[in-house]
């Protein structure tokens, strides 16, 4: 049998909150649909967080409260803070998900806090989240650069993972925020969160923004890395960070994956219809 990679869908969330047109909220829950019968076991669907701060994600509420569940789809949100995990359990998210970063700079810049303070944030999440039996998942940002403090150290992300990971994180998500890493920077990464974590807690987020995230992911598999986050139609990119453009797509990634005699097992041509749906609603 193929070995098996799952494709972490992020579309509807990381994917269109960078997008500067408002896009209606049944376009939202219609792509989330669409994206449903494509055979995703996970979809990141929206982000509870400050509409003044992501204006698309205004609609979090009405978007996951009106989706189309289907069984043995995990339905995910976005929870920076704890007015933001009860608006998602409120909804009805299967699983939260808490962002850190392994730069000081983009820390600041995203959630308005040192790397230290978000972690501590994020206590009072993850109790409320392992109380209601609700999985939470970690974001890791800038893994190897990063738009305000140039390179970062490999270290630095090991510990910040680490961190999350020994507070309740069923899953550590690193993330190429801007599309600088190359295979050689994601391999010295690796080195270094390996020593700490398995693979198989792990996940590579890997923006296309140089055109490098197909060959990072390859370098990931290589190392036992079996989840990736993609985006439909390489829709987004990140409002906090300069130059973070392209969200790898995930018809790209699954491609390739076959290609590579991987098992994604997602529906090409359900996921081909998905795409050029998603890529309607950035015209």
């Amino acid at each position: 049998m193929a070995d098996a990679v799952t494709l972490f869908e992020v579309g509807p969330r990381d994917g269109l909150q960078n997008e500067p047109r408002s896009i209606a909220a049944k376009d939202k829950i219609k792509l989330v649909n669409e994206l449903s019968a494509c055979g995703f076991q996970k979809i990141e669907v929206t982000s509870f967080v400050s509409p003044k701060w992501v204006p698309q994600m205004a609609d979090a509420t009405e978007v996951l409260s009106a989706i189309e569940r289907r069984v043995g789809v995990v339905y995910a949100a976005l929870t920076p803070n704890a007015r933001g995990f009860a608006n998602a359990v409120a909804a009805n998210a299967d699983e939260v998900a808490i962002f850190g970063a392994a730069s000081e700079g983009f820390s600041q810049a995203n959630i308005n806090c040192s790397i230290a303070e978000s972690l501590a944030r994020f206590v009072p999440i993850i109790e409320a989240a392992q109380a209601a039996n609700i999985p939470v998942r970690g974001y890791v940002s800038c893994i190897t650069e990063c738009p305000y403090d140039g390179a970062v150290q490999p270290d630095t992300v090991a510990e910040v993972a680490q961190d999350l990971f020994d507070m309740g994180c069923y899953e550590i998500s690193l993330g190429d925020t801007i599309g600088a890493a190359t295979p050689k920077t994601i391999n010295a990464l690796l080195d270094a969160v390996l020593e700490r974590l398995p693979a198989a807690v792990l996940a590579g987020h890997y923006h296309d923004t140089n055109g490098q995230a197909l060959a990072n992911i390859e370098t990931s598999l290589a190392r036992g890395v079996r989840v990736f986050d993609a985006a439909v139609g390489g829709l987004g990119g990140c409002p906090y960070a300069p130059g973070a453009k392209g969200n790898v797509a995930t018809e790209a990634v699954a491609q390739r994956l076959a290609s590579l005699g991987f098992d994604t097992g997602l529906d090409v041509q359900r996921l081909k219809s998905a795409a050029e749906f998603a890529k309607e609603l950035r015209n």
